[in-house]
């Protein structure tokens, strides 16, 4: 038997050593200066309580000794690694955000050429710009019905590496916030036959790994290196990320020193004991708690397909030939156009009068992101939000319309790097004077976090439509110098430096 299958997963490393410490009755001369909750506010006290004072400790001279010589955390790591199937993993208390930048500078550096797939989160934008790596762009699947986009295909990449053989990589992105998901398996096949990494922005897929009737996760589909969020669909802490890595195109002493290059010296115990604690949680019931979380998904996707006015997207609207390869069950992604409304107004009106936080809300969807933790409580707090929504969107219209060009015009010319634009000599224009300029910010509707423009495109009149109507509509552009759009910033050219992206 392997010593991978000898590993205890009934242990918790991190969670073990915090125990340990104040078993121990440390008394602390460090940070954090709250000295375990004792100096705090007590009305701060009173909202967050003594027990997320007591945990923060810490990670080097708290939890582990000054030295780490009982490799408190490594030993997590490789559970972790375990648990996946992957031959490495780190955590990190930055999210996805980072951990993701991490794994881009560890494939390509300045000037050197990145495939990424052009739905990519923000994240991926700003590595790009820190990094200065020049991005070749990967047209996603459109589907101008729906008005969504899936990720790139196979042949897509393939395409894109035999025009541009000195790429060092590629990235893509999948899950999707909507659930669909990429042929993982096909472009790493594509990739590996170059010789190059495959990195997935998986900051949807925590799950994945722990049931098999869930879409193959990036490790078992070949990637190289996978980013993971495991504050999204596990149990974990906000910003508690981890990265996994495999196979021998990426050195992880690489890797591990770019994510130390970005991440901060004081990482979140608390946040570092959710994602052992969760390993352990996956690792010895993920399978009973997600054959729970598909049975409740599909009573749900069921009964909001029920409700009049309301269309539940499925594997016959997602999936297939022009599409994406495979779809999560959990987030149950939803159209309102047949009550007449938006589903910026919808999500509005849910949270004023429901309570109810909707993970994604879109000019004509909604999603509500289920997961392992979700019960009978709150998935009928959900049917009667939505059956009430549906009951009163005739007092909730008429909405502003959200004017979508087709996927030809959603598409910009990329004309300098990234990196150029965002350090360039920039200047605010009054929309109205916009198109043509090449724009020095990003302008990502969010959620789901995906620029519409990004440094160094030139602008339309189209997106610049769509932005300004969506905007109108609800449309949240946090990015932006003027989050109403009256104004954008662009780039005063020419610029020095100026460099093609092409």
């Amino acid at each position: 038997m392997s010593a991978r299958h000898r590993m205890d997963h009934g242990r918790a490393p991190v969670l073990e050593a915090l125990a340990a410490y104040h078993a121990r009755g440390h008394v602390a001369f460090t940070p954090p200066g709250h000295k375990q909750g004792r100096g705090v506010d007590p009305a701060v006290r009173d909202v967050l309580g003594d027990g997320l004072f007591r945990t923060d400790v810490l990670a080097v001279g708290g939890l582990d000794d000054r030295l780490t010589r009982h490799q408190v955390l490594r030993h997590a790591e490789e559970l972790m690694a375990d648990a996946v199937h992957a031959d490495h993993t780190y955590f990190s208390t930055c999210g996805s955000s980072l951990s993701v930048k991490a794994a881009m500078l560890a494939v390509a550096g300045p000037h050197e050429k990145l495939l990424v797939g052009r739905d990519a989160h923000k994240s991926v934008v700003s590595g790009l710009i820190l990094a200065g790596i020049r991005p070749v762009w990967v047209d996603p699947q459109w589907d101008a019905g729906r008005h969504l986009a899936h990720a790139p295909s196979a042949d897509a990449f393939a395409r894109a590496l035999e025009e541009h053989p000195d790429a060092r990589g590629a990235l893509v992105t999948s899950p999707t916030p909507y659930g669909t998901c990429a042929d993982l398996a096909g472009i790493a096949e594509v990739c590996h036959r170059r010789g190059v990494p495959l990195v997935v922005d998986e900051a949807w897929g925590a799950h994945l790994p722990f049931h098999p009737d869930l879409p193959a996760w990036a490790m078992d589909a070949g990637a190289d290196v996978c980013v993971t969020s495991v504050h999204k669909m596990g149990s974990g802490l906000e910003q508690g990320s981890v990265f996994h890595l495999q196979g021998d195109l990426v050195d992880p002493a690489l890797l591990a020193n770019r994510a130390d290059l970005l991440g901060t010296t004081s990482p979140s115990v608390p946040v570092l004991a959710c994602l052992d604690g969760w390993r352990r949680q996956m690792a010895l019931h993920g399978r009973a708690l997600l054959d729970g979380a598909l049975e409740l998904a599909g009573r749900v996707r069921e009964a909001v397909g029920r409700i009049d006015g309301l269309h539940v997207n499925g594997r016959d609207d997602f999936t297939g030939e022009g599409r994406s390869a495979d779809l999560d069950p959990l987030p149950v992604v939803f159209e309102v156009p047949g009550l007449g409304i938006t589903g910026y107004r919808a999500a509005d009106w849910l949270r004023e009068h429901h309570g109810l936080g909707l993970h994604l809300a879109d000019h004509r969807r909604l999603s509500a992101q289920l997961t392992h933790a979700d019960d009978e409580d709150t998935v009928k707090a959900l049917l009667t939000g939505l059956r009430a929504l549906a009951d009163h969107a005739a007092e909730l219209g008429p909405c502003p319309q959200v004017d979508v060009p087709p996927p030809a015009e959603l598409r910009l010319e990329q004309v300098c790097l990234p990196r150029d634009a965002c350090f360039g000599r920039v200047e605010d224009v009054p929309v109205a004077e916009a198109p043509g300029r090449v724009v020095a910010e990003m302008l990502t509707p969010y959620p789901p976090g995906i620029p519409a423009a990004l440094p160094g495109e030139r602008l339309t009149e189209p997106v610049l439509r769509y932005l300004r109507t969506g905007v109108e509509a609800g449309m949240y552009v946090p990015d932006a110098a003027d989050v109403r759009l009256r104004t954008v910033r662009v780039v005063v050219e020419p610029v020095d430096g100026w460099d093609a992206a092409r």
